[in-house]
């Protein structure tokens, strides 16, 4: 809700929006990029740091690869929320759905069984498949 709320009802939300559009018309329209970038890159990396501590809280161990099962399945859910992958397209509630139906995915998987290669192959597909539907959306639309 607070990132909602920044990227809403804040100057440097409005900023992040414009440099996501189109970073070199932004910057001619009198938006610092570079301290909007740099300061994106901050949050990044405090939130990744975060997540990182609560994953070893959880699993009550760490390692260099933890977050690696993690990686294909949240890019996967984000595409399939409609989020281009280049930037420019995408809502919250997108995301939301995406993430639900991932969550949905793994649960049959697991029931199914499916060995992690497998699942990671599927995660794939769906990547792709959302992709080649992007791309046949942009060529339609010219």
């Amino acid at each position: 809700m607070v990132i909602v709320f920044i990227l809403r009802a804040t100057q440097f939300g409005r900023y992040i929006y414009a440099i996501g559009n189109r970073e070199r018309a932004a910057y001619l329209s009198g938006v610092p990029t570079r301290l909007v970038i740099v300061s994106c890159f901050v949050i990044s990396g405090l939130t990744a740091a975060l997540a990182g501590i609560m994953l070893a809280g959880y699993s009550t161990k760490a390692y260099q690869g933890m977050g690696d099962p993690y990686l294909l399945p949240s890019i996967a859910a984000i595409v399939l929320g409609g989020t281009h992958v280049l930037g420019g397209t995408g809502r919250y509630i997108g995301t939301v759905v995406g993430v639900l139906v991932i969550v949905l995915l793994q649960s049959i998987l697991s029931v199914l069984q499916m060995p992690e290669a497998g699942r990671q192959i599927i995660y794939g597909g769906v990547l792709l498949g959302m992709l080649l539907t992007y791309g046949r959306g942009a060529r339609l639309s010219e």
